[in-house]
């Protein structure tokens, strides 16, 4: 009788405390996409079916991340450290390409894992649990503080870049650790230091680092010399434009989209929306995603824990920074580096990764504030 009352009051505890409205919003996004990919795969089973799956997964885990703490999470990082770096070092011998020639990704049965996006929620947690815990022993802004933080980040996005060429995921990476190193309150001239630095290593990345294929999609939405026939580089960017004006604001109709592309139903689904659905929907799937992404400051902003706050605007920061390249993309402002949109392009690994995430933001709210804040608010 016990361990019923008790299992009762976990279940009455988690739907009175999680930020149900979180999971409802990214829940019905997720169906919406569905719908989407459905429409532009000719009703594929097998794209409704993992991206279902994987949907119904994603709601596992962002109850399993609510309810845990992440604490206990942090506590494990030297095992998650090495877990991440065989799970990424596993692509060198069993990884396969992607339709932009990135290693990135386990197959097993025609489905895909990419290490990348389960990877980002260990170094999201384990990125605000450092800096957190250096603020707190006020030692945040020592010099052997700061290079252990890069270090942090170079352990993850050296794996990414190194092993997988996915500059796109590694970017998530770099923008993550920004945006979590500003909200953090490291001293402003660290911060200083560290952008005059990078814009001195985008030189030299730009000539030993990155192949001529890289360069060119970075400088294609820019240079229209590059490919101006739009046959290669441009080719992709080119369709999905005209894609989105001949759907103009109400669209062409779910199922009559004539987007003839590989990646219509991933990265380029925010223009198979904006041709099948107009850019009313468009506009609808931009402002669901911005409330997600404020909810999650707001979460943060009230937490109470540097480590909390920090855990939600890591979040905050995946998700605006994929938002923003992956529209831009579809609009031709940004490069095509192969990010997905959030909640609704096909991708498992993607979809649970994303639950997994605001799951985290979730047990930020679903924990009690310390006690030198609940006094405050």
């Amino acid at each position: 009788m016990h361990r019923r009352t008790s299992r009762t009051s976990v279940i009455s505890g988690f739907f009175r405390r999680a930020d149900l409205f979180l999971l409802t919003v990214c829940t019905l996004l997720t169906l919406f996409g569905i719908v989407a990919i459905a429409s532009v795969t000719d009703g594929s089973a097998k794209n409704i079916i993992v991206q279902t799956v994987s949907m119904f997964i994603g709601i596992a885990a962002f109850v399993v991340f609510t309810v845990i703490d992440p604490d206990l999470i942090a506590d494990k990082w030297v095992y998650l450290a090495a877990f991440s770096a065989v799970f990424i070092i596993g692509l060198l011998f069993f990884g396969q390409g992607d339709s932009l020639g990135n290693k990135a990704w386990y197959r097993f049965m025609g489905i895909g894992v990419q290490p990348s996006e389960i990877v980002k929620v260990i170094f999201i947690v384990l990125l605000a649990k450092q800096l957190s815990y250096y603020k707190e022993r006020r030692e945040l802004d020592k010099p052997k503080t700061i290079a252990l933080l890069i270090g942090n980040w170079l352990f993850f996005f050296g794996l990414i870049f190194v092993v997988t060429s996915d500059l796109g995921s590694a970017l998530i990476y770099m923008a993550i650790f920004i945006v979590i190193m500003v909200a953090g309150g490291v001293a402003w001239y660290w911060l200083g230091a560290g952008a005059a630095l990078g814009a001195a290593m985008i030189p030299l990345a730009w000539k030993f680092v990155l192949h001529e294929y890289q360069r060119n999609r970075i400088l294609a939405p820019y240079d229209m010399s590059i490919d101006p026939n739009s046959e290669t580089i441009r080719w992709q960017t080119t369709r999905t434009m005209n894609a989105m004006k001949s759907g103009r604001w109400s669209g062409v109709g779910l199922g009559n989209g004539r987007l003839n592309i590989e990646a219509k139903h991933t990265d380029c689904i925010f223009a198979s929306i904006g041709e099948e659905m107009g850019m009313i929907a468009c506009l609808l799937v931009l402002l669901v995603l911005i409330i997600i992404i404020v909810r999650c400051c707001v979460i943060g902003l009230r937490s109470g824990s540097t480590f909390g706050m920090l855990i939600c605007f890591g979040v905050a920061a995946s998700m605006t920074f994929q938002t923003f390249i992956n529209i831009g993309m579809c609009m031709g402002i940004s490069p095509v580096i192969g990010i997905t949109l959030p909640f609704v392009s096909y991708g498992g690994s993607s979809i649970v990764a994303m639950f997994a995430s605001v799951g985290l933001v979730s047990g930020v709210k679903y924990r009690p504030k310390p006690v030198r804040h609940q006094i405050a608010l």
